[in-house]
C-alpha cells in the first residue's frame, strides 16, 4: 500500500511556539503549526514559522487559513494564501494543511488543484473544511482528484467518536488512494476506541486538556502510549 505505515503516528495541532516544542520533547511525529484556536485554526505568522523550523526537527505541516468561519474563499483570499505557500516553502515546511469549498458544499477543484500544484513537491493535507461537504463520497473522489496526500477529518461527527461510523467507511473507501487522519476531540481517552475500527493512520490532537492553547505534555505521552 502506497500510504501504509509500520506503525500508527501521532500529529499534534499546535497553536503557539510553546506546544511545538512540547510536542516534539513528549513523542509527537509532526505537528500542525496554526494561530487563533478560537477560530478553529487560521495561517501561523512568518515568525512563529522561522522560530519553530529553527527549534524542532520532527516534521512540521503549516495550515493555509486566512481567516476562520466558512471555507469558501474570495479572489483576495485565494491570493494570499498562495503568496503564504510560496512564502512558506522557502522555510523549510514539510507539508501544508488547507481546503476549499464551493458555497454549494462541493469540493473546489479548481482552487484546490492550484494550490496543491503551488505547494508541491511537498505533501498537502485537506482538512476538516471535509467534515462539513455535502456528500462525503463524491468529495472523498474530489479531494484524490486534487492530489491531496491526507484528509483529516473527525467523519462529521462534533468529535471522532460520534464519526466513528463515517471514519470508518470513507477509509475503506479510500483504500491505498489517500491516508484518512481521524481529529477533532481526538485524546487518549478515546483513542483505543478508533483503533479498533481504523487501519494504520496519523492521528490528530492538540492534546490540551485544562481550557489553555497549551498541548498537554503528559496527554501527549498518553497518546504516544496507544500508539
Amino acid at each position: 500500500m502506497q500510504y501504509a505505515m509500520k506503525k500508527n503516528q501521532l500529529e499534534i495541532a499546535c497553536f503557539n511556539y510553546e506546544s511545538a516544542l512540547i510536542a516534539q520533547e513528549n513523542g509527537a511525529d509532526r505537528i500542525e503549526l496554526c494561530e487563533n484556536m478560537k477560530l478553529g485554526g487560521t495561517t501561523p505568522n512568518s515568525i512563529l514559522v522561522v522560530k519553530v523550523r529553527e527549534s524542532i526537527n520532527i516534521k512540521m505541516h503549516v495550515i493555509i487559513r486566512p481567516r476562520g468561519g466558512d471555507f469558501v474563499y474570495s479572489d483576495e483570499e485565494l491570493t494570499e494564501m498562495k503568496q503564504d505557500i510560496k512564502q512558506y516553502k522557502k522555510l523549510g515546511v514539510d507539508g501544508f494543511v488547507f481546503g476549499v469549498l464551493k458555497e454549494n458544499g462541493k469540493v473546489n477543484k479548481k482552487q484546490n488543484k492550484e494550490l496543491v500544484h503551488l505547494a508541491h513537491p511537498l505533501s498537502c493535507t485537506f482538512h476538516r473544511a471535509f467534515d462539513v461537504v455535502k456528500d462525503v463520497e463524491k468529495s472523498l473522489e474530489d479531494v484524490i482528484e486534487c492530489g491531496f496526500k491526507t484528509i483529516l477529518t473527525s467523519g462529521q461527527g462534533i468529535n471522532v467518536e460520534e464519526g466513528i461510523t463515517v471514519l470508518e467507511k470513507i477509509q475503506k473507501l479510500a483504500g491505498d488512494r489517500i491516508e484518512i487522519m481521524p481529529g477533532g476531540g481526538l485524546r487518549s481517552s478515546n483513542i483505543k476506541l478508533l483503533q479498533e475500527k481504523l487501519d494504520l493512520t496519523f492521528y490528530h490532537s492538540s492534546a490540551i486538556t485544562n481550557g489553555s492553547e497549551i498541548a498537554n505534555p503528559e496527554e501527549i505521552k498518553e497518546l504516544r502510549n496507544f500508539l
